[in-house]
């Protein structure tokens, strides 16, 4: 992209999204509907409740062979996902519900599927959708020296081979998520006095940890071997439950801002960006297979990422629907409005992005 389309005056910026905002309201208003979370997002918490916990009753209750006992923790980590696109995710985002309460509650299920939602918050909410593909503020395109998402962060001889490793490192991400990411994200977010609201009392952040972590192991593990099943089958099955997970959710996170159509800018020598933050989330995100019903459903209205980068306070069940106004509203101010057809040729661009950014950069 030229510098005249990376750059937008800030007059015109805030008139787009006074714009923009005004548009998304008037359709809430004229359709006398709430922001947040109806039926349908009631009705698949239901289904992804289901998937997450009714294969482990299954598992703790009958006894069935190994090929079955293996497909019961496939779908479980589908629950895992499921789960925590759904429910989790607009809940910590105080989408939910109207009710803060419920919000707390459904937010709350991120203890069952590994992670702490004091964490989740801070580097979600705040790192993430306020430094959207900034490297060394957004995390999600931090993966250490073994990946590399970013133009600008240090090559190394092995990311020429990330195409060939990337996929399936990319399973390991709840793996990790329950064994060490939360311990560190707590101390380095304590330790920074980051925080999305209120901040907490530290003794009671790391209580809350600590009680989570042993809730989710009791439930994950101690409980199998108690009702009889061996160690290994445990950690096996941990494991598959994990990856399966992990795949899913590194797949869907990637596809939203490290492609070939998304930014990644840095600051000037002064640390302020080209563009304000809404048009920031323009350039930065990329959206897919919008006309999927079943890629929209089980993704928790992810796969529309620039919907919700620029109205995360919306339940993803009306994006389908303000998606049309967002698109037009950008193309009229002559913005991106970054969109793949299908999820298949998204995961072949992130491919293809993976490639380039694992490719030697040029001295020129």
């Amino acid at each position: 992209m030229t510098n005249k389309t990376l750059s937008f005056s800030r007059n015109d910026s805030a008139k787009f999204f006074r714009t923009l905002n005004k548009r998304v309201n008037d359709y809430f208003k004229e359709n006398n509907i709430k922001k947040t979370g109806n039926w349908k997002l009631y009705i698949k918490a239901i289904i992804m409740f289901t998937l997450l916990l009714g294969p482990l009753i299954l598992l703790l209750t009958v006894t069935m062979p190994g090929w079955l006992q293996i497909l019961c923790m496939i779908v479980i980590g589908i629950g895992i996902a499921g789960v925590g696109m759904n429910v989790m995710h607009d809940a910590n985002h105080g989408s939910f519900s109207s009710k803060k309460w419920v919000n707390t509650l459904m937010g709350s299920s991120i203890h069952i599927l590994a992670g702490n939602d004091y964490n989740w918050k801070v580097q979600h909410n705040v790192l993430h959708h306020t430094y959207t593909n900034i490297q060394g503020h957004d995390e999600d395109i931090d993966a250490g020296r073994v990946i590399r998402f970013s133009k600008h962060s240090k090559w190394l001889k092995i990311h020429q081979y990330q195409k060939y490793y990337a996929f399936l490192l990319y399973g390991l991400l709840t793996v990790n998520w329950a064994i060490t990411t939360d311990f560190k994200q707590t101390y380095i977010y304590l330790k920074r006095k980051l925080s999305y609201g209120d901040f907490p009392n530290p003794a009671t952040q790391w209580t809350k940890l600590i009680i989570g972590k042993i809730i989710y192991y009791s439930i994950w593990v101690v409980l199998p071997l108690a009702l009889g099943f061996a160690w290994w089958q445990v950690l096996i099955g941990f494991f598959i439950m994990h990856y399966t997970a992990g795949i899913i959710l590194s797949v869907i996170f990637q596809l939203a801002h490290v492609m070939p159509n998304t930014e990644m800018p840095l600051p000037d020598e002064n640390g302020n960006m080209k563009n304000t933050w809404a048009i920031h989330q323009l350039f930065t995100t990329s959206n897919f297979s919008p006309k999927s019903w079943i890629v929209e459903f089980y993704t928790g209205g992810l796969n529309r990422q620039v919907e919700h980068h620029l109205f995360s306070h919306i339940s993803h069940v009306h994006y389908k629907n303000i998606a049309k106004i967002v698109k037009e509203t950008a193309h009229e101010f002559s913005l991106p409005y970054n969109e793949y057809n299908s999820i298949w040729t998204a995961i072949a661009e992130h491919y293809n992005q993976l490639k380039t950014l694992g490719a030697k950069p040029s001295m020129a």
